[in-house]
C-alpha cells in the first residue's frame, strides 16, 4: 500500500478524480542537448529507458504527500467579484492500480475534492507544484460530478515549481466556448490566461515560461567574427515571417542582432513531447551537426588516395559496402541513437547509409531525361513548374539593374521536338512547361560565383507528349556578364542528346537545373513556405485564441513541435556556417535570398487550388473533381494533392459551421478578430499592407484560411520534406553544389569530360564530403518518429472536445482519408499514368496519409515536426 495523505478517510461525499501525469524523463530534449558528452548521456540513458519515472513505488514516492495540490474552479457559481468559485485545496493520493488507457511513462494517481452542491459544475482546475522538478501534466477526469456526470480536462503541459509562475497554473474542461458563450465564471480567467501567455515583451526568457512573442531573424550570425556576421531578416528592405521572442541579450557590435547560445528559448510546451522519438531526431540532428559529420570529415582526410568519388560505383559504394573510419571513430559515434542502425556489426570500422529508393530498382534510371522530368511533378519539390505563357521568357527583373534577361531559347530549338508543331500552337494547346530558376539567381549569383561555387541560373522548357510524360527540351545556363549585371547575363542553351560527349554535356546541363532547384526546395519550399510562415500563426494563435476556443482547438494539432523544430533549425541548419550554408550553393546568401523570395508570397496562394491555377498547371472547371481540371492529367502531386485538400476542407467547412452560424458570428468573436489582426500586423507584419490579406469577416474566409495553414503544416510540408532521402540520398540524383562550370571545347575539362565522364560529372557537383553532410542530415529530416500524429489522428482520443458532432465529423474525416489512401494505391497501380513510377520505378506515395515509423517516403504528419 501507498501511504495517503491525511483527509483521505472519512470523506463524506467528494467528487473522485484521476491525475495522469509523467515526471521528467532522463531523455528529456533540454538535459540532452545541455549536456557536454554525448556518450555519457547515452551510455547512461539507454539503460534507463525502461525504467522511466512512474513505473514504481520508489520513483513516485515524491508525489505522495503534499507535493502537487490542486483546487477546482466553478463553471456556474461565481463569488462576489464574478469570477467562478474556488474549491479547497487538495493533495495528489495513491497510485490507481490499473488503467488500461495509459501509455509509456504515464501514471495515474487518485485525488479527492471537496465539493459542496452550491459550487455548481467545474469548470477549470489551479494545480501547484512544490517539488523542484517538473512534471508533465496529461490530463485530469473527474468521475460522477452532480448533475453532470464525467468531466475530462486534457491538459498536456510541462508543471514546473510553483514558485517561478506569476500566476498559478490553470487549466479548463474539454468543453470549447466561443468568447460570447463562455460561462460567466469562466470569463476573467479565460482572460487571464491569454494575458499571461502574451507576457510584456521585456526580458529575457526563462525555460519554465509560457510567453508567446515575436521577433525579427537576428540570430542567424555572430557578428564579432566578420565572416560570419548575416543580415536580419524582418523589419526592413528584408521582409521575413516573425520568429519566437527569445529576449537575449545584444550583441555590441551590431545592436540589431541577439548574441547566439546552445539553448534557445520556446514556450515550454512547445518542446518535444515526453517519450517522443523526435527527442531523439533533434538530439540526433545536433549530434550529426557537432559531432558526427567532424568524424566523418576527419575519415576522409585520412584517405589520402580518395578525397573525390571517381566513379558512379563509388558513390553507391556508400550503401553496398560503407566507409572507412578511424580506429576511434566507432566508439564516439555508435552510442548516438539512430546511427547504431549504420554501423556493421562484424567487428569493421565501416558506415553504411540506407540505399535511396531512387536506385533500389533501377540504378541508372536518374540519369534519363524521363525521370529528369517526372521528378518535377512528383518528386521532392513538385510546385515550381508552370505552363509557358509566352515565349521567349522574359525576366521580372530590374533592366536598368541587370540589363536584358529574356531568354536566349528560339524556337530553332524547340520546334523539331514539337511534334510538328510550332511553338505558338503547343502554347496554345497546353503543351510547354518551364521550370524557370533565372530571377531569384542572377542578383546574387556574382557573388556567389567569387566563391568556390560555380553556378548558372537556369530555365529549363518542356514538351507534355501525348502519352502524359513531360519530355525536355532545352535548357538555358546563364552567369553575369563579365563587364558587369547591367550588361545583362551571359547564357547559352543545351539541347538533349543520347550518345557522345554531347551526351554527357546535356547530363552535367541538367545538373546544374537539379542543383538550382534543390537550393530553392531547401530555402524556400521547405524551410520558408512550411516552417517560417507557420511560426506566426502559431504564437498569435496562443496569445489571443483561448485553449477552449474552436478554432484554438482545430488548429493546435498542426502547431506540434513546429516552434522547436524552427529554433533548432536556427542553431544548426540555417545559421551562419550551418548545414545548408555549408552544403548548398546559395551559401551564405542562403537565408537571404529566401527573404527576397517572400517579398512574392501571397497567404491566398498558398491553397493547392489557386497555385496550380496561379502556375498554369490547371484551369477551374466545375465539371472535373474538386471543380479543377489539370493540364498535365497525370500530375502525381496535384491529383493527389487535391484529394487530401479537398477532404481538410470538408472537415474545416463542418467544423467551423457547428460553432459559428452565420457570418456575424465571425466579426463578433473578439479573440478570432484580434488572432486574425495580430498574425496580419505583426506576425507577417512586413506584408500588412497587401490587399491580399481576407478581413475575416464571414464563415467562408475563415474556412478558406484555416484550410490553407492546415495544408501547409501538414501535406506541404509532407511532399516536400519526406522524400529528401528517398530521391536526395543519392546525390548524382540531387547535387545540391556545383563546383566547374560547364566545360568549353578545347579546354583541359572538355577533354575529360569526353575521356571519364562519370569522374568530370562528380568534380563539377557535391564533394564527397559535403554529401556525407548532406546524407547525414537528410537522412534524420526524412524519417517519422515512433509516436508520429498523422492527418486524422490527434492526442486525447476521443476527449479532445465535449462536443459530440465535431467528434463525429472528425472520425468521418479520418475514415475519408483512409478511402483516399486505397485510392491512391490504386492509382499507383495503374500502369498507363507513366508518371507514377518513372525510370526508376519508385511509385509516389509521398502524400499516402498513413506511415510506420522510419524512413517510408509516405505519411502525413499534422505538423512540422521535423
Amino acid at each position: 500500500m501507498f501511504p495517503v495523505v491525511s483527509g483521505i478517510f472519512n470523506r463524506g461525499q467528494k467528487l473522485k478524480g484521476t491525475v495522469v501525469l509523467m515526471r521528467k524523463n532522463v531523455l528529456d530534449i533540454n538535459a540532452l542537448t545541455s549536456a557536454q558528452s554525448a556518450t555519457g548521456i547515452i551510455g547512461g540513458a539507454i539503460g534507463a529507458v525502461g525504467d522511466i519515472i512512474g513505473t514504481g513505488v520508489d520513483t513516485l514516492t515524491s508525489f505522495l504527500g503534499r507535493s502537487v495540490a490542486l483546487k477546482l474552479i466553478s463553471a456556474t457559481s461565481a463569488d462576489s467579484t464574478g469570477k467562478g468559485k474556488v474549491g479547497k485545496q487538495t493533495f495528489l493520493e495513491g497510485l490507481v492500480a490499473s488503467l488500461p488507457t495509459l501509455r509509456a511513462g504515464e501514471s495515474a494517481l487518485d485525488i479527492h475534492f471537496e465539493w459542496d452542491s452550491d459550487m455548481g459544475i467545474p469548470g477549470a482546475f489551479y494545480i501547484e507544484n512544490f517539488m523542484q522538478v517538473e512534471f508533465f501534466l496529461v490530463s485530469l477526469t473527474l468521475e460522477d460530478v452532480p448533475n453532470h456526470g464525467t468531466i475530462h480536462f486534457v491538459c498536456n503541459s510541462w508543471v514546473y515549481n510553483a514558485k517561478m509562475y506569476k500566476n498559478t497554473r490553470i487549466f479548463f474542461t474539454n468543453k470549447t466556448y466561443l468568447p460570447s458563450e463562455t460561462p460567466g465564471p469562466l470569463v476573467k480567467y479565460r482572460e487571464e490566461e491569454l494575458k499571461t501567455l502574451r507576457g510584456d515583451g521585456t526580458g529575457q526568457r526563462k525555460e519554465h515560461e509560457r510567453i508567446y512573442d515575436y521577433d525579427v531573424y537576428n540570430d542567424l550570425g555572430t557578428p564579432e567574427k566578420d565572416n560570419l556576421a548575416r543580415p536580419v531578416l524582418g523589419g526592413s528592405t528584408l521582409p521575413y515571417p516573425r520568429r519566437g521572442r527569445t529576449g537575449r541579450n545584444k550583441s555590441k557590435k551590431d545592436p540589431k542582432s541577439e548574441i547566439r547560445s546552445d539553448s534557445v528559448y520556446i514556450p515550454r510546451d512547445e518542446s518535444f513531447g515526453h517519450l517522443k522519438s523526435s527527442d531523439f531526431l533533434a538530439y540526433i540532428l545536433k549530434s550529426a551537426s557537432q559531432n558526427v559529420i567532424p568524424q566523418l570529415q576527419s575519415a576522409l582526410r585520412l584517405q589520402f588516395n580518395q578525397p573525390e568519388f571517381t566513379s558512379f560505383d563509388d558513390v553507391r559504394g556508400l550503401y553496398d559496402g560503407g566507409i572507412k573510419l578511424p580506429t576511434d571513430a566507432l566508439s564516439k559515434l555508435s552510442p548516438i541513437p539512430l546511427f547504431t542502425e549504420l554501423f556493421r556489426t562484424d567487428g569493421e570500422q565501416v558506415l553504411k547509409f540506407p540505399t535511396p529508393k531512387v536506385i533500389q530498382v533501377n540504378l541508372s534510371g536518374w540519369m534519363t531525361d524521363e525521370e529528369f522530368a517526372r521528378e518535377m511533378i512528383a518528386g521532392v519539390n513538385p510546385h515550381i513548374i508552370k505552363k509557358l505563357e509566352e515565349f521567349p521568357p522574359k525576366s521580372k527583373l530590374d533592366s536598368q539593374l541587370y540589363g536584358d534577361n529574356t531568354s536566349t531559347i528560339t524556337k530553332e530549338n524547340l520546334e523539331p521536338n514539337l511534334g510538328g508543331l510550332t511553338v505558338e500552337q503547343a502554347i496554345q494547346n497546353n503543351k510547354l512547361f518551364i521550370l524557370d530558376h533565372h530571377d531569384t539567381l542572377i542578383p546574387y549569383l556574382r557573388r556567389i560565383n567569387a566563391t568556390e561555387t560555380k553556378a548558372y541560373a537556369t530555365r529549363t522548357i518542356l514538351f507534355l507528349q501525348d502519352n502524359g510524360t513531360l519530355k525536355p527540351l532545352a535548357i538555358e545556363l546563364s552567369k553575369p556578364h563579365p563587364q558587369g549585371d547591367n550588361f545583362g547575363p551571359v547564357s547559352d542553351v543545351y539541347l538533349p542528346a543520347e550518345q557522345g560527349v554531347e551526351a554527357s554535356i546535356w547530363l552535367l546541363a541538367k545538373a546544374y537545373v537539379i542543383v538550382n532547384d534543390s537550393c530553392y526546395h531547401q530555402l524556400v519550399s521547405h524551410w520558408l513556405n512550411t516552417h517560417a510562415v507557420v511560426e506566426p500563426f502559431v504564437i498569435a494563435t496562443n496569445r489571443h485564441l483561448s485553449v477552449v476556443h474552436p478554432i484554438h482547438k482545430l488548429l493546435l494539432p498542426h502547431y506540434r513541435d513546429t516552434m522547436n523544430i524552427n529554433a533548432l533549425a536556427r542553431n544548426v541548419l540555417v545559421n551562419a556556417e550551418g548545414i545548408i550554408e555549408s552544403t548548398f550553393f546559395w551559401g551564405k546568401y542562403a537565408l537571404e535570398m529566401s527573404a527576397v523570395v517572400y517579398k512574392d508570397w501571397v497567404f491566398p496562394e498558398q491553397a493547392l487550388p489557386a497555385d496550380l491555377v496561379k502556375r498554369g498547371v490547371a484551369v477551374e472547371d466545375s465539371s472535373s473533381p474538386h471543380g479543377l481540371r489539370l493540364l498535365i492529367e497525370d500530375y502525381p502531386y496535384a491529383a493527389d494533392g487535391l484529394e487530401i485538400w479537398a477532404t481538410i476542407k470538408s472537415w474545416v467547412q463542418e467544423y467551423v459551421s457547428f460553432y459559428y452560424k452565420s457570418d456575424a458570428a465571425i466579426a463578433q468573436d473578439a479573440e478570432l478578430q484580434a488572432f486574425w489582426k495580430e498574425l496580419v500586423e505583426v506576425g507577417h507584419g512586413d506584408k500588412k499592407n497587401e490587399p491580399w490579406w481576407g478581413k475575416m469577416k464571414t464563415r467562408q474566409e475563415l474556412i478558406e484560411s484555416c484550410t490553407t495553414l492546415i495544408w501547409t503544416a501538414s501535406a506541404l510540408h509532407a511532399a516536400v520534406n519526406f522524400g529528401q532521402y528517398p530521391y536526395g540520398g543519392y546525390i548524382l540524383n540531387r547535387p545540391t553544389l556545383s563546383r566547374r562550370f560547364m566545360p568549353e571545347i578545347g579546354s583541359p575539362e572538355y577533354d575529360e569530360l569526353a575521356k571519364n565522364p562519370q569522374k568530370a560529372y562528380l568534380k563539377t557537383i557535391t564533394g564527397k564530403s559535403d554529401a556525407l553532410k548532406d546524407l547525414t542530415i537528410i537522412e534524420v529530416l526524412s524519417r517519422h518518429a515512433s509516436d508520429e500524429l498523422y492527418l486524422g489522428q490527434r492526442d486525447g482520443g476521443e476527449f479532445w472536445t465535449f462536443d459530440k458532432e465535431p467528434l463525429e465529423a472528425f472520425k468521418r474525416f479520418g475514415k475519408k482519408l483512409a478511402e483516399i489512401e486505397q485510392k491512391l494505391i490504386q492509382r499507383n497501380n495503374d500502369e498507363t499514368l507513366r508518371n507514377r513510377y518513372g525510370p526508376v520505378q519508385m511509385p509516389y506515395t509521398l502524400l499516402y496519409p498513413s506511415s510506420e515509423e522510419g524512413l517510408t517516403c509516405r505519411g502525413i504528419p499534422n505538423s512540422i515536426s521535423i
